[in-house]
């Protein structure tokens, strides 16, 4: 018998069809039918947890499980957190962990966070995180702290399209108001009817609304790279099916269908 050719590890890795036929009739040709299929479902198990899981660096990582264990908080709160009809309501939710004091001579305040969005209107499941930047604020230093967190809720379609722009000025842009506290809670206000983004804060364990006017938004582009392909729009991560959620980032997309107390 003719001995067919390994295929190289190039050919595997690019699935090369010729290459896994000549292996796989190779294999089959020395009674290698099991071996033939453990060798392809670990392969096909090594591909799938690598596509999920890379490119994620330590500090993106750090972000998603800061952002994951903000919204359990926030949603865990009895008396003060969001009321629940508005989180089932809202279209996308930005997170931003640990909004910093910039840099002497910078101004302002600056973050880095995660945006997800419902997968269709009224669903429960959620989407690939994007990754976002919140800077030209000074809203820590007005209500005395040091470092904020700060959650946004983007209550329709419109709302979140504008947050896929390159860049979008908070009250210009898109118009934001500060949200209304309480489990069973609503918009009450005429701003915050309005509004396409209610926007809260926790500063010292203490959530309330904040109005974040004057902050610039924007994706993070770098950190979009590096996790899904300089190939990927910010608008294909968070509006296109199919687009799988990191490893590393499931968590963060399963604390947003969390029920309260939960």
């Amino acid at each position: 018998m003719t001995t067919q050719p390994w295929p190289s590890v190039e050919e595997a890795m690019f699935f090369d069809s010729d290459a896994w036929r000549r292996h796989f009739s190779w294999k089959a040709d020395r009674g290698g039918v099991a071996m033939k299929e453990k060798v392809s479902a670990a392969l096909v198990l090594l591909l799938s947890a690598a596509s999920a899981s890379a490119a994620i660096s330590t500090a993106e990582t750090k972000r998603l499980q800061e952002a994951s264990q903000v919204v359990r908080e926030l949603r865990d709160v009895p008396d003060k957190g969001v009321p629940d009809d508005l989180w089932n309501r809202a279209q996308c939710v930005v997170v931003i962990p640990s909004m910093k004091k910039a840099a002497l001579g910078i101004g302002g305040e600056y973050g880095r966070g995660v945006m997800s969005c419902r997968t269709k209107e009224g669903s429960t499941t959620w989407s690939a995180p994007l990754f976002m930047q919140l800077a030209k604020g000074t809203w820590g230093l007005q209500i005395g702290a040091a470092e904020i967190d700060l959650v946004m809720l983007v209550m329709n379609q419109r709302g979140a399209e504008k947050l896929l722009n390159n860049k979008v000025s908070l009250g210009a842009d898109a118009t934001i108001a500060a949200g209304p506290v309480g489990r069973a809670g609503s918009a009450s206000t005429d701003a915050q009817f309005s509004a396409e983004i209610l926007s809260y804060s926790r500063s010292r364990g203490v959530f309330a609304g904040i109005d974040l006017s004057g902050g610039v938004l924007r994706p993070d582009d770098d950190a979009n790279s590096d996790v899904y392909g300089p190939n990927k729009s910010a608008r294909d991560v968070v509006m296109v099916t199919g687009v799988p959620v990191p490893t590393a980032a499931q968590d963060f997309v399963r604390s947003l269908s969390q029920k309260p107390g939960s």
